[in-house]
């Protein structure tokens, strides 16, 4: 069996620039010719149900990444009222 080289990529460490946030290279230029200019306007529809259903399974997904956010959102909060 013939062995076949496999090519890496060296990355070698180089002086960080001056302004870090000027680091991007300009887009490159499309080939070929410009898209036409389609003036259609976009619509929106709400399509959706009054109601959506929403399984255990994706409950338990949401709690399980969202808890603790949950637990400080709807914290029981005291009263701004004075009981008499």
């Amino acid at each position: 069996m013939a062995r076949q080289s496999k090519l890496r990529r060296v990355f070698i460490a180089a002086a960080l620039p001056d302004d870090l946030y000027d680091y991007v290279r300009p887009p490159t230029r499309r080939v070929g010719r410009p898209p036409q200019d389609v003036s259609t306007t976009w619509t929106v529809k709400d399509d959706w149900p009054e109601r959506v259903p929403v399984t255990e399974a994706e409950i338990e997904v949401f709690e399980a990444w969202f808890g603790d956010l949950f637990d400080v959102l709807f914290a029981a909060r005291p009263s701004s009222r004075r009981s008499s």
